[in-house]
């Protein structure tokens, strides 16, 4: 055990730098157009690092989002690149290293207090044959190149993923040094003397900087909650949930907060759908549940945009089926907790818990599920797979003179090696616009209007005008009342072209439509 202690860092280290290797790839992209132009390259709020910059972050609603310390990473990173994606892609590269550290340390350390518990861990393994540190860093790894997590880091935008999870993983492990000097003094004096703890108070302090980064934050008190019961064992009646529960309260009070302050946001900007009803968008996040389990193990045709299902029923063996996998694992979780067995029940509520917030119960945006939506959540399952891993390892390891964990180890290098495959071509999906919208379009059988919308703008800024104007015909066919600012888009690259008669004619029907900035335009060329 003390060899694993002594050398987990310095594997942390090579499967960080490893990852960094990986996603070098994407320092070749370019921005993608989506969202990009809103965070940075048409973003004159990050353009100076002042007290304006300051104060805009912190009391302004800006693209329906209140996230300060994202935009103040944004800022830094214009003062030192300009509008150069190479040190965009650099800084997002670094903070998912960084990140991919965090997991394989957090892991081992959660080990650790799972394997102090004698009486439920020998029913697992051996003391001599699992060590924690294969499970690590197998976890850490898959955290680190799995092609799920491509989307939050070949994603400028999705800065804020990574930076929120930073200061996440940091809290957890101030937190876990915070409850074993709990358990190792026996001290039951009650949760105000925790507040006076140093770990404590760090782990609070970063858990604010990560809801200021992303208020995906917020689920942290609660995953605290499943760490006090599994693998700390702090709560084990209802008294003692109660004593756990009030130490949360200063966590749990920002999280509140934080979703006030975001829901207010995403209303500013109508980013919040009410279309659907209740008992409809609670069957779709039934299906986004086996959903984001599927993109998991079967990382294949994964989609930078999933629309939000319109022909949902309980009826279909789809939605039916979905619905029936989450009860039977909840019944077996809860079958093997009471045998005694709390790690799968506590690492399903751990996927749970981390994902409500994006689940769709209240629907932001028009997709369905995205896979930026599990950079932490899919931990938990990273982790059943890293014990798997290094139990088969060490079960395999004397079998027929070790011939089976050779064969073993052939098996695991080869899943490796596909997963890496995987990520390249991931990777490469989102060297620009054009690439990425044509990739959707060509991947998902509904017609995506936001796709079409977005080729043409990234058609537009190449110059390929004939094939902007295509794309925004497409939308217009498609559904012109939910893109009205299509028209003035089009019209300005008829503008582009020469053809001022087609352009008026699509600023007065966006004007038509209600698009002030089509009235404006309109306006202006009618002199």
């Amino acid at each position: 055990m003390r060899k694993g202690n002594n050398y987990i860092n310095y594997l942390a280290v090579a499967v960080s730098f490893f990852t960094f290797l990986v996603y070098l790839k994407s320092l070749r992209n370019d921005f993608v157009g989506w969202d990009d132009n809103f965070y940075v390259t048409s973003n004159p709020f990050i353009k100076s690092l002042d007290l304006n910059l300051l104060r805009w972050a912190f009391l302004k609603f800006y693209s329906y989002n209140w996230h300060p310390l994202t935009w103040l990473s944004h800022a830094l990173d214009y003062a030192f690149w300009g509008l150069n994606p190479i040190g965009h892609h650099l800084t997002n590269n670094i903070f998912h290293s960084i990140n991919t550290f965090l997991v394989v340390v957090l892991v081992f350390n959660l080990f650790n207090v799972w394997k102090s518990d004698s009486s439920n861990y020998t029913k697992f393994a051996s003391d001599k044959e699992f060590s924690g540190v294969l499970m690590s860093v197998t976890c850490g790894l898959l955290f680190g190149i799995h092609p799920v997590h491509v989307e939050s880091v070949a994603w400028i935008a999705e800065r804020k993923d990574m930076l929120y999870a930073l200061f996440f993983l940091l809290s957890i492990l101030f937190y876990i040094k915070c409850a074993n000097k709990i358990i190792r003094k026996n001290d039951n004096a009650g949760p105000s003397h925790i507040y006076l703890q140093k770990e404590y108070m760090l782990s609070l302090g970063l858990f604010v900087l990560a809801l200021l980064s992303k208020p995906m934050a917020i689920t942290l008190p609660f995953v605290l909650l499943i760490f006090d019961y599994f693998p700390f064992r702090r709560i084990v009646s209802f008294k003692t949930f109660r004593t756990v529960f009030y130490e949360k309260i200063p966590f749990i009070s920002f999280s509140i907060g934080s979703s006030i302050v975001t829901y207010f946001a995403q209303k500013s900007g109508h980013a919040i759908w009410d279309g659907f009803p209740f008992a409809y968008r609670m069957l779709v996040a039934a299906r986004s549940i086996t959903a984001y389990i599927e993109n998991l193990v079967f990382p294949v045709n994964l989609l930078p945009f999933y629309p939000y299902p319109r022909d949902a029923s309980l009826l279909s063996i789809e939605y039916f089926g979905a619905i029936f996998f989450a009860v039977v694992v909840t019944l077996l979780c809860a079958y093997y907790n009471f045998k005694n067995r709390k790690l799968w029940l506590a690492v399903w509520l751990y996927y749970i818990i981390t994902l409500v917030p994006v689940l769709g119960v209240v629907q932001v945006g028009g997709q369905f599920i995205a896979d930026r939506y599990l950079y932490l959540p899919s931990i938990g399952p990273f982790m059943l797979i890293g014990v798997l891993v290094e139990y088969l390892y060490n079960k395999t390891r004397h079998l027929y003179g070790g011939i089976a964990n050779y064969a073993f180890s052939v098996v695991v290098g080869v899943v490796i090696s596909l997963i890496l495959y995987f990520t390249f071509m991931q990777i490469g999906i989102w060297k620009n616009g054009i690439a990425l919208w044509t990739y959707v379009i060509e991947k998902e059988p509904q017609k995506v209007l936001i796709a079409y919308y977005y080729r043409g703008g990234a058609f537009s800024k190449e110059g390929k005008y004939q094939e902007a104007i295509d794309d925004y015909s497409n939308v217009i066919t498609l559904n012109y009342q939910e893109y009205s600012r299509v028209y003035v888009d089009r019209g300005l690259v008829y503008l582009k072209i020469g053809k001022i008669g087609p352009a008026l004619a699509d600023f007065k029907k966006a004007c038509d439509l209600g698009d002030d900035f089509g009235c404006k335009a309109l306006r202006i060329y009618l002199k």
